[in-house]
């Protein structure tokens, strides 16, 4: 499986709660805080994304807590 990145930012529900399942279903990842990175921020803007969390795995991107997705990564 390729490398999971979630953009997330402080005190966010859905990004608390996409890394909380992938670490329950054992899933690795590594956290960017977009307040804290400009580049990360504008990097998923260019990508359409207004809402945090956003999670790029490989050539697939999404927004928000979307569990259908973050449970295909385990499968994958």
């Amino acid at each position: 499986m390729s490398t999971v990145k979630v953009y997330s930012l402080p005190s966010c529900v859905q990004c608390d709660s996409t890394k909380r399942l992938l670490k329950t279903i054992d899933v690795e990842f590594e956290e960017v805080d977009m307040s804290q990175d400009p580049i990360a921020l504008e990097m998923v803007k260019t990508l359409g994304y207004t809402s945090a969390p956003v999670v790029i795995a490989g050539d697939e991107h999404w927004s928000g807590f979307r569990m259908d997705r973050i449970k295909a990564l385990k499968a994958s």
